[in-house]
Order: structure tokens, then C-alpha cells, then sequence
């Protein structure tokens, strides 16, 4: 027991400190994920969701500190059975996720290890046989260091985890593991490569034959069957390539202009998801930011979702030069952790990007 107890000790401890911080590299991204969670069509929890940061940043830090307490040995049983508790709530989140098919990436581990909710929920299950383990054999699990430096371990891992979670989100990721991320192109994260692996799709006809319905499976190919048709169902078997960027665009009113500002070789975005939602101390400084790009010879464009009142409102109160183009609001988010935020393109290759509180330091 003792060695079970190590081995889950090392194995649980070491994961929840790797999944916690590559999350809380990460908070605005995972509270979007929990968005997504307390939404009607999931856990139907929409009065959540405009506390998902603050849930983000708690679950994320405690995520983090619990695998340090739990490998220093610090509070045993306060540890095991939050733990516990943690383990048996994201396990049900996965489970229900998995099987009503109602999320695609449980966000487990940001966007740096992409898991579906079925592969997440075993990965739960698996670990909920440690932490029993920790929980049956709490007794062999003992500090590792004396009291005092085990609390001052403690202590300096939370002042850190909220360190460094205030850090991000006033800046932005230290590692970004988005398709949008600094050297990226994004016309190439669109596109799919000639030998990438093709999507395989099961086909399921339905005939009616002498008076039966009977099904026949093919890979795509109509059937040579003497009835009647009846009706065909897909089931996709294995998923293929799928390109990191599919919906990016930049669209005006009349036309889709995405080609057109990817080829430019001084492009400046200012992406804002919802100008409704836009920093305003953020916002005072786009006017000069812009400004200066475009007399240093930069083409300026606005990316929102948001619609064409809002669009000329914001530009009438903050005398901004540029104009908005329409862009979706999931990808935006996912381009820039900000509100706004700001990329600098050289024909669709990202050379910098900035929260709207290090504007001043992007290099025109």
C-alpha cells in the first residue's frame, strides 16, 4: 500500500500541477471553455456565466496548489479529499459532455493537448483510482520537509499561481499554443496539405427489399440493391486532417476581403470580440496607437462580431481612423487574449501581437 500510495502520490500530484498550469497560462481561454459549459444547451447554467473568469482563476489556481500540497505532504486529508471531490465533479462534467455529444475539447489542457470529452473522461476515471488510493491509504502519505518550510512551500505556491494568473491576463499567455500564435501564417494553418489524411465515413442505405427495410454499408458508392430507397445515414469513422485556422475571415458588407488583407505586407488588426465589451482605457489608446501606424505607411482594420451600430459608435467616440470588418466572434477570441487586442501581419504571417495594455511597446 505504501508503494501505491507513493506512486499515486508522485503520478497525481505531478498532473494536476502540469494540466493547472498550462490553464492558468491560460484563464480568459478556459473561462471561455466554462462559457461554453454553463451555456442552454450543456449544463444550462447561463447565470454562471458572467462569473466564468472568477471561476476560471479559482478552479485553475486550486487545480495548481492541490498537486503541490499533495507531493510536499502539506494538509493530507484536506488535500485527498478535495482532490476527491475535484475529480468526481470533472468526471461527471466529462461523462455528460462525452454522452450528449455536447462539447468537442473538454479544455482539460488549454489548447496545448487536445483531448474529446470521451478521451477526457477516461483519463478522469483513471485518475479517480489514484486519488482512491491516496484516499484509502491517507495515512502513509507524510510530509516531506518539517512544518515550517512545508507551509512556506504552500504558502509561495499560491502567492505565485495568483501572480501569475493576474500576469496573463493583463498581458497575455506566456505560451501561446494557438494557430494564431507569433510566426504563424495564417493562410497556411488554413489550408489542407495534398497527402493529409481524407476523413473516413461510413454510409448506411436503407432499402425497402420485398417488403423489408434492410441496410447496406458501403464507404461512399451507391449500392446496386433490387428495392426501394429509402433514406441514407452518414457516421464518420475517423476524422481525417482538419486545418488548425477554418473560419477565419474578414468581411465587409458587400464582400469577403480576407485574401485581399492577408496579402498586405503591413497590416495592423485591432481585434475587439464585442465592442460593447472593450476596455475602455484600452480603447483611449487605440486613437494615437493607429494614428501612428498609419503614418508610418501600416494599413489599420478593426476585427469584431459586433454589429454596424456598434461599429460606428465606437468610431464616432473615439475618432478612431480605421474601419471595422466582420469576423467571428469564437475566432477572435481565439486570435488575441484581449478586448482589444492588436496583431501586426506581414502577408498573413503574425510578427507581433499585444494586449492593449503593452500597445506601446509593439514595434511599427
Amino acid at each position: 500500500m505504501k508503494i501505491l500510495v507513493a506512486v499515486s502520490r508522485i503520478l497525481v500530484g505531478v498532473l494536476f500541477i502540469i494540466s493547472g498550469l498550462i490553464k492558468l497560462n491560460d484563464p480568459l481561454g478556459f473561462s471561455y471553455k466554462l462559457q461554453e459549459y454553463f451555456g442552454a444547451d450543456v449544463l444550462n447554467l447561463p447565470f454562471l456565466e458572467p462569473y466564468a473568469l472568477g471561476i476560471s482563476v479559482f478552479v485553475v489556481v486550486f487545480e495548481v496548489v492541490l498537486g503541490v500540497f499533495l507531493l510536499i505532504g502539506y494538509k493530507p486529508k484536506f488535500t485527498v479529499w478535495s482532490l476527491l471531490a475535484m475529480i468526481v465533479f470533472f468526471t461527471f462534467l466529462t461523462f455528460y459532455s462525452a454522452y450528449f455529444d455536447k462539447v468537442k475539447d473538454c479544455g482539460c489542457f488549454g489548447d496545448a493537448l487536445k483531448l474529446t470529452p470521451w478521451e477526457s473522461f477516461t483519463k478522469d476515471i483513471i485518475l479517480l483510482v489514484f486519488i482512491l488510493i491516496l484516499f484509502f491509504g491517507i495515512k502513509h502519505v507524510k510530509p516531506v520537509f518539517s512544518k515550517f518550510p512545508t507551509t512556506i512551500i504552500a504558502l509561495l505556491s499560491f502567492i505565485f499561481c495568483l501572480w501569475f494568473g493576474y500576469h496573463v491576463i493583463m498581458h497575455l499567455p506566456t505560451v501561446d499554443f494557438r494557430a494564431y500564435k507569433i510566426g504563424n501564417n495564417i493562410q497556411e494553418q488554413m489550408s489542407t496539405p495534398p497527402d493529409a489524411q481524407k476523413p473516413v465515413v461510413e454510409y448506411n442505405w436503407k432499402f425497402k427489399v420485398n417488403g423489408e427495410e434492410k441496410t447496406y454499408t458501403t464507404n461512399g458508392s451507391y449500392p446496386t440493391v433490387d428495392g426501394d430507397y429509402i433514406s441514407v445515414d452518414t457516421k464518420t469513422i475517423e476524422e481525417g486532417y482538419v486545418p488548425p485556422i477554418q473560419d477565419f475571415s474578414i468581411e465587409s458588407d458587400e464582400e469577403d476581403m480576407t485574401s485581399h488583407f492577408l496579402s498586405e505586407s503591413k497590416l495592423v488588426i485591432i481585434a475587439m470580440y464585442d465592442i460593447t465589451k472593450g476596455e475602455k482605457e484600452g480603447m483611449a489608446k487605440l486613437k494615437a496607437f493607429s494614428d501612428n501606424a498609419i503614418k508610418k505607411g501600416w494599413t489599420v482594420i478593426g476585427l469584431t462580431s459586433s454589429g454596424s451600430d456598434a461599429k460606428s459608435f465606437i468610431k464616432s467616440e473615439y475618432n478612431l481612423n480605421f474601419d471595422f470588418y466582420l469576423c467571428d466572434e469564437k475566432v477572435i477570441k481565439t486570435m488575441v487574449r484581449a478586448n482589444p487586442g492588436v496583431l501586426l501581419l506581414n502577408k498573413g504571417t503574425v510578427k507581433q501581437k499585444a494586449h492593449w495594455n503593452d500597445i506601446d511597446d509593439l514595434e511599427l
